[in-house]
């Protein structure tokens, strides 16, 4: 329906001033327009079969807004309704599309962004937005996502239409700006909620490991394996994986995922059953993949795949009016995990807002841990945050590198505490024994051929293995040997 119809808006917000405005810019746009500072009034009018849309704030004096759109979509269910809110959170987002809005407007907004809005939802198809969904009533103190700039209401609508689907998502974002947070509020407050979320580090993982990680190996898959290992696609059936850093995924193990994103199963590393994979996947990566796949060393067809819905995650630098909250909110969790209570004065946060965060939340993060740990006085001074930011860009000590005559066990004792590390119980799956012990013989015996020149005779002397050994050994870990090249 277009203005020149004269269709009639419907106006709910208990400021004036708002009511106002309202009424004169859709007025100008050729809008009848009814404006009513209550819920009541709002009800008797969608009761009597008045109006073609409704735009509505959250906070009214009778009844909140969000708890009224159920109760209109069921008397009308396509009359459209706008939300407008100056709660502008991640959950007034999420619960507003999950009732039935046809769109979340934060407060403040543009005009022009509001008739455009307005148009859209007029001209909209009727059965669009005639769904109403499970509504959840978390209270806003455990949302993982902190900051009302307008940088973050973009992401909190995108998320909040993201909700109800399982449409693969691609996170692009700095280190430290929250991508697993994003990755676990699409689950948290997703369709597949009652389900497991299983995260997964691509950078953490050995390249050789990443298969039998992701898709699990059966018992006798190769030397040693002597049970079979669930892999993380498994262990996140009807749930979430989400596939962290993936711009470090090796070609073969692209190749095998990407299979599964075209045909829906896959197979674990020696098994022969198609398993069904009833998984939705959120992807994160600090890369740039497009780069990547221009290098030939990120598959074009996978990136499409993933890069479904792309959200790009602001860096901290990009939306320092969030800093005030993301500090109280730091401050209220070390509280109540027993530390001092802390305040920051004024010229603080100012200081705080001031600083380029390279390492973005998490950056911020540790330092508001380290201001409640370290300083004695209940309120921190400007001076103490300059302090603190001052030692934060000193220049940092030479990168380490590998120790000079580093033995062989001390450099893959540095690989297997990273390993270790990068599981959240600190237990990788089961076969590891065999399965590091493939990861060195397979350079082993490359290099020992490469050296002799492909002479396998040479070769088994030098590695003090018998020459049938050797062979079995090129077969079962699939070595090329070329003869006379080094």
């Amino acid at each position: 329906m277009m203005a020149t119809g004269k269709a009639t808006i419907l106006v709910a917000d208990d400021d004036r001033a708002i009511r106002t405005v309202l009424h004169q810019a859709l007025a100008r746009s050729g809008y009848d327009v009814r404006v009513t500072g209550t819920a009541a009034a709002l009800w008797r009018w969608v009761e009597a079969g008045e109006g073609d849309l409704v735009l509505t704030d959250v906070v009214m004096p009778d009844e909140n807004g969000l708890d009224l759109i159920p109760r209109i979509k069921r008397q009308r269910p396509d009359l459209r309704i706008v939300v407008m809110s100056a709660q502008n959170t991640l959950l007034t987002a999420v619960k507003a599309t999950e009732r039935g809005a046809f769109e979340y407007l934060p407060k403040p907004f543009d005009l022009k962004e509001l008739v455009a809005v307005v148009q859209r939802a007029l001209a909209a198809p009727k059965l669009e937005s005639a769904r109403i969904v499970e509504t959840h009533e978390e209270g806003e103190e455990t949302l993982p996502l902190i900051g009302r700039s307008a940088a973050m209401q973009e992401i909190y609508r995108i998320l909040a239409r993201l909700m109800g689907t399982d449409l693969t998502v691609m996170i692009h974002g700095e280190s430290g700006t929250g991508k697993e947070l994003v990755a676990r509020a699409l689950h948290d407050y997703g369709k597949r909620r009652n389900g497991p979320f299983i995260a997964i580090n691509m950078a953490a993982i050995p390249r050789e490991l990443i298969e039998s990680e992701l898709f699990g190996h059966e018992k006798g898959a190769f030397t040693g394996a002597t049970q079979r290992s669930t892999g993380r696609f498994e262990q996140a059936q009807e749930g979430t994986l989400f596939l962290d850093e993936i711009g470090d995924m090796p070609l073969d193990a692209q190749t095998r995922l990407l299979r599964v994103l075209q045909e829906g199963e896959y197979t674990t590393v020696g098994g022969r059953t198609s398993i069904k994979a009833d998984v939705r996947i959120i992807a994160a990566t600090h890369r740039d993949l497009r780069h990547l796949t221009r290098q030939g060393l990120f598959r074009e067809d996978l990136f499409y795949r993933l890069n479904v819905v792309p959200i790009r995650l602001p860096p901290l630098r990009e939306r320092a009016e969030d800093i005030p909250a993301l500090v109280r909110h730091f401050l209220a969790q070390a509280q109540n995990e027993g530390l001092p209570r802390k305040t920051l004065e004024g010229g603080a946060l100012d200081k705080l807002k001031a600083y380029s965060w390279p390492g973005n939340v998490r950056e911020l993060e540790n330092l508001v841990r380290r201001l409640a740990v370290l300083y004695s006085q209940d309120e921190i001074t400007a001076d103490d945050i300059a302090e603190e930011l001052a030692e934060a860009n000193a220049p940092e000590p030479a990168a380490e590198t590998i120790p000079e005559g580093e033995s062989l066990g001390a450099a893959v004792e540095r690989h297997l505490k990273s390993y270790f590390s990068a599981h959240a119980d600190g237990l990788p799956g089961a076969g590891l024994y065999d399965m590091v012990l493939r990861e060195v013989e397979r350079p082993l015996i490359a290099l020992s051929l490469s050296a002799t020149r492909g002479n396998q005779i040479k070769a088994a002397e030098l590695l003090g293995v018998n020459r049938n050994t050797l062979r079995k050994k090129i077969r079962e870990l699939d070595i090329r040997v070329v003869r006379g090249l080094k």
